[in-house]
């Protein structure tokens, strides 16, 4: 990972616009996490449906990831931080 090799300035705007982005990430992982809880609860509550909730929990991680990617190639291109 290569920094930036001169101070960055940013308006006001595009702290705004950061801050935003990390808002609906933060959102978006507690509504993942919220659903794997829920799933687990079911399971636990009612076993009969382990087999819909463990497609439910599945699919929660990588949606995960994904949102963290997505944060995070925002956020390298605003800092200009590069790869490799």
């Amino acid at each position: 990972m290569r920094l930036p090799s001169e101070p960055i300035t940013f308006s006001v705007q595009q702290v705004e616009e950061m801050n935003q982005k990390l808002s609906i990430l933060k959102h978006d992982i507690n509504n993942h996490l919220s659903l794997m809880m829920a799933a687990t609860e079911l399971i636990r509550h009612k076993p009969h449906m382990a087999e819909r909730m463990m497609v439910t929990l599945c699919e929660q991680p990588p949606k995960i990831t994904a949102a963290l990617n997505k944060f995070t190639t925002e956020f390298e291109n605003a800092f200009k931080i590069t790869r490799g």
